[in-house]
């Protein structure tokens, strides 16, 4: 038996370490890889890719897996133990279903295709994506048949980024989500306030965007000796180790409150990368995050209950006004706070407000399961997609650049990604709401700009278990409930009826 863990511990080590090798490459080709070096980069990520998959699905690894998993052996092993082989068997025997041949083509083919998309992007023409997109679209009904769960095709993709979660579920939650939220929003059209909202005049130089990111990630605790943020065409976060979280924001925009709420939001991830469990979890399955909604959950916890509450602003708005006096000696707090938290339907995914995001989410959703059922076509999607933004947010996108091109996600195949956002956001506020009736104290830390306790309370909430429990059971342990549209709802309308007056 010894052998055997021996095995699978040495091996789990080689599978880490490999899959900073590909973050890295991916990370590269995000930010500063020359736009030629593409090609080379798609042989290497596919290759990484490879290596990762037939690695991981190994006869020899497998058989010490089964091994250790047969209930002779299984009971004498100690509790990290039986953690580790119970999730990795998990893991293995959903890989095993996968031929490394598909692995490979599918990370050759999203290579390609997110240059494709850049370069679609810049032209504002779909037409060069649609080609590499319906390659991506097959090769995901290929991995739904290799998976095979009960239920919707869709299931199989979703299940990668939100473990149990189903088609159904989904469809439950945002069939409540959706009325109240346009019930919310037409209230606050409806009102004074929103006929009367102005947007302040403020333009940032990219220096300027750039000190006040710098204060908000020490404000945070994020240390730069394991962290650095960069620059690409979308924010993201990603790991290459344990002392290396890279994450990236946009200064493109005039406006600092862009690149502001996006490093919060990256922020949020990599706090999360760099407090997975150590110790005697290092390396292992167990030291990863059970799903793309709880990891998505730290970010808009930061960006959305944090970044825009009253009491946070009492801190930060005097350190905007510091840095740029002249920009907002007519402001008062009570104006920026509003302003902050303005209600206005935008075209953009992550432009887009607190009460209006999960809309754009439920949208890409519902295109999605139609992608998947064949319901809809690829070269239909421009049409739909603005279809579906009028009857949701009463916004029709003037070209591509502004619908159907505006994110990278398709591009990397991660089909049944979009709905963990509103999962995490859904979430957040189930966390903010346990934390705040544990201990009232914290909006004190906010408002002196002090989020140690905070971090303290998410790590020892949420980050410290990693997957020892799936997503939706560590929600539930830590606020006695698992999923809860019903929570986050009540926290939209006690917010936004008291900004508006409704």
């Amino acid at each position: 038996m010894k052998e055997s863990l021996d095995f699978i511990y040495k091996t789990q080590k080689e599978l880490s370490t490999f899959g900073g090798i590909a973050a890295l490459l991916g990370w590269d080709q995000m930010t500063y890889m020359p736009y030629m070096g593409i090609m080379k980069r798609s042989e290497q990520s596919s290759l990484i890719s490879r290596l990762i998959h037939e690695k991981t699905v190994s006869d020899t690894f497998w058989n010490h897996i089964q091994k250790l998993s047969k209930p002779s052996n299984f009971n004498n092993l100690t509790e990290k133990d039986k953690n580790v082989v119970k999730r990795l068997k998990k893991d293995v025997e959903k890989a095993r279903k996968i031929p490394s041949e598909f692995v490979e083509k599918m990370s050759k083919t999203t290579t390609l295709a997110y240059s494709a998309w850049e370069k679609a992007r810049k032209k504002n023409d779909f037409s060069i994506f649609l080609p590499y997109l319906k390659k991506i679209i097959e090769l995901e009904k290929e991995y739904c048949g290799y998976r095979n769960l009960p239920g919707p095709r869709y299931n199989n993709l979703l299940d990668d980024y939100e473990e149990g979660m189903t088609v159904d579920v989904l469809k439950r939650e945002f069939d409540f989500l959706k009325p109240n939220i346009i019930e919310v929003l037409e209230k606050i059209k409806s009102s004074n306030i929103y006929e009367k909202q102005k947007n302040p005049d403020i333009k940032w130089n990219k220096n300027k965007q750039r000190e006040i990111c710098d204060i908000l990630t020490d404000k945070m605790t994020l240390p730069k000796t394991r962290s650095r943020l960069d620059i690409s065409t979308h924010p993201f976060t990603t790991s290459m180790g344990y002392d290396d979280v890279r994450l990236t924001t946009n200064f493109e925009h005039e406006n600092p409150l862009f690149s502001f709420f996006s490093t919060i939001h990256e922020a949020g991830h990599a706090l999360y990368e760099l407090n997975m469990p150590q110790n005697e979890y290092k390396d292992t399955v167990i030291s990863d995050s059970p799903s793309l909604g709880l990891h998505e959950s730290q970010s808009r916890f930061w960006e959305n209950m944090i970044a825009r509450s009253k009491n946070f602003w009492k801190y930060f708005f005097p350190v905007f006004q510091k840095i740029s006096p002249d920009q907002f000696k007519d402001l008062d707090f009570e104006k920026w706070y509003k302003y902050v938290n303005k209600v206005q339907p935008s075209l953009i995914r992550v432009e887009a407000d607190e009460l209006t995001y999960c809309l754009h989410v439920i949208l890409r959703f519902e295109i999605e399961v139609a992608l998947m059922e064949e319901k809809i076509s690829v070269s239909e999607l421009p049409v739909i997609w603005n279809l579906k933004m009028d009857e949701m947010l009463g916004l029709t996108p003037r070209d591509d650049k502004e619908g159907v091109l505006q994110d990278m996600h398709w591009s990397g195949g991660n089909f049944g990604y979009f709905p963990t956002y509103a999962i995490g956001t859904i979430y957040a506020s189930q966390l903010f709401n346990q934390m705040i009736k544990e201990k009232s104290s914290f909006y004190n830390d906010i408002e002196n700009g002090d989020f140690t306790n905070i971090v303290t309370w998410l790590r020892k909430n949420v980050h410290n278990y990693g997957r020892i429990m799936n997503a939706n059971e560590t929600i539930k342990n830590c606020c006695g409930k698992g999923l809860n549209s019903k929570i986050f709802i009540t926290y939209l309308k006690n917010k936004y009826s008291d900004i508006y007056d409704i």
